[in-house]
């Protein structure tokens, strides 16, 4: 399969780069495109060594004998048979979650062989990591990956036009109504196929969106049979129950009691921090939104959850993709999740490639009070208060309340609405809002 340009692609020749670089540590999902990734940065080099260490069960006993990696590297080299030289060899440990020993060995490399060009990369990082009483933090350098985003996804369609048009967007300069429109095809596709790096190779291979539901139906079903790979006394029919109470229950705290009939909620509780660990859904916590950070405010008892992908999101509910492709509206399929999903997942793609995910929203503290905001970041020292809708059209009245409770100056209501502003209020399309957001 032919490789798509992505956004990391910068990050990681950076890193190569980088005279100071440490071991490189690539989390996220299953099959977001780690793997092809690194591959990819390995074109820039002269030798390329590759361990799976879920196929090669073998190379566990290199790193269970001794984690001193002059002699880790010798032994690779000779059952490799390729060189390990600084500065021209890439070494790539995969799937290092299956290898305990092998995430130790990272900072032996920063502390005795700096000078090699060493990632790792694996999908269940976070549990491992847990089971780890130290595993070198400071000297190892963490970058997190997700699904494709809608720049790369426009940029990948061979849309360069576009795509620059959406680099170099600017608050208060509306697109004209043509690029608008185009803008808005795109993101219904995307929204419907989703950011999953193969299902967007088959449709820009193909450009059938029918093509595209059987490969989702692929990874969802490979995302269950995942689950039994997972460490943990939660059986994997909990896991997928939960999984889908979550997906079920978007766009709405999540009720913990709802997820399933016959667990009990420490139960759950640990099925939806294992499945946050696998980087399958993220929190969105509640936060009071009196200053920043925001984190500093926050209330657990109260968290929404999306998934990782919209394309994965319908495919599971199964709803009807010829509904939204014709009425072009996001808000006539599920009232609008799929926007926040989209959103929520775009701010999740550009602001968190370094550390993990915090998504923050707010609702009024007040028993009968329904004004809520789906999404708070943070702009400097400010607080940006964010409003999805699915339509192009939709009142305002929490934003407003927000910005009066709080003394702010700005909010953000992100629609399928071209650039504008109305008061206090910015109007983003949601396939331009990180770009924008910047620009705040």
């Amino acid at each position: 399969m032919t490789y798509i340009k992505r956004q990391i692609d910068s990050v990681l020749t950076d890193w190569k780069d980088d005279a100071y670089r440490k071991p490189l540590l690539i989390r996220g999902a299953r099959q977001v495109g780690k793997s092809s990734a690194v591959r990819n940065l390995a074109k820039s080099f002269d030798y390329y060594i590759e361990i799976n260490f879920e196929m090669q069960k073998s190379m566990h006993l290199i790193f269970e004998q001794d984690l001193d990696p002059h002699k880790i590297c010798e032994e690779l080299s000779l059952l490799t048979n390729t060189p390990i030289i600084p500065g021209r060899t890439l070494l790539f440990l995969d799937e290092i979650q299956s290898c305990l020993p092998a995430i130790s060995s990272l900072r032996f490399f920063y502390e005795k062989f700096p000078e090699l060009h060493v990632v790792a990369a694996g999908s269940l990082l976070e549990s491992a990591l847990k089971r780890l009483a130290s595993y070198g933090v400071g000297r190892i350098r963490s970058l997190y990956m997700y699904p494709f985003s809608f720049e790369e996804f426009i940029n990948a369609s061979g849309e360069s036009g576009l795509y620059e048009a959406l680099v170099n967007c600017k608050v208060g300069e509306p697109f004209s109504e043509p690029v608008h429109f185009k803008f808005l095809d795109y993101l219904i596709r995307f929204v419907i196929i989703g950011g999953m790096p193969e299902v967007v190779a088959t449709y820009i291979r193909t450009g059938s969106l029918l093509d595209c539901q059987v490969i989702l139906d692929d990874l969802i079903n490979s995302f269950y049979d995942d689950f039994a790979k997972y460490k943990s006394n939660v059986p994997t029919s909990r896991l997928k129950e939960v999984f889908i109470s979550v997906v079920n229950q978007t766009g709405n705290k999540f009720v913990y009691s709802k997820a399933s009939t016959d667990a009990n909620h420490l139960q759950i509780k640990e099925s939806v921090e294992l499945l946050q660990l696998a980087g399958l859904i993220f929190p969105i916590t509640h936060s009071s939104g009196n200053g920043v950070p925001l984190a500093a405010e926050i209330n657990l008892k109260y968290r929404k959850f999306i998934i990782l992908d919209t394309g994965v999101f319908q495919r599971i509910l199964g709803l009807e993709i010829s509904d939204l492709i014709l009425g072009a509206k996001l808000e006539q399929i599920n009232k609008g999740e799929l926007a926040e999903i989209f959103v929520g997942m775009e701010l999740v793609k550009k602001y968190f490639k370094f550390n993990a995910a915090q998504l923050f929203y707010w609702q009024r503290e007040s028993q009968g009070s329904q004004a809520e905001i789906d999404f708070l970041v943070q702009s400097g020292r400010n607080i940006v208060p964010i409003e999805v809708k699915s339509g192009t059209r939709g009142k305002m009245q929490s934003l407003y309340l927000f910005l009066r409770e709080k003394n702010l100056q700005i909010g953000v209501r992100t629609s399928m609405e071209n650039i504008g502003e109305v008061d206090k209020i910015r109007i983003f399309p949601m396939y331009a809002i990180t770009r924008l957001l910047k620009q705040l």
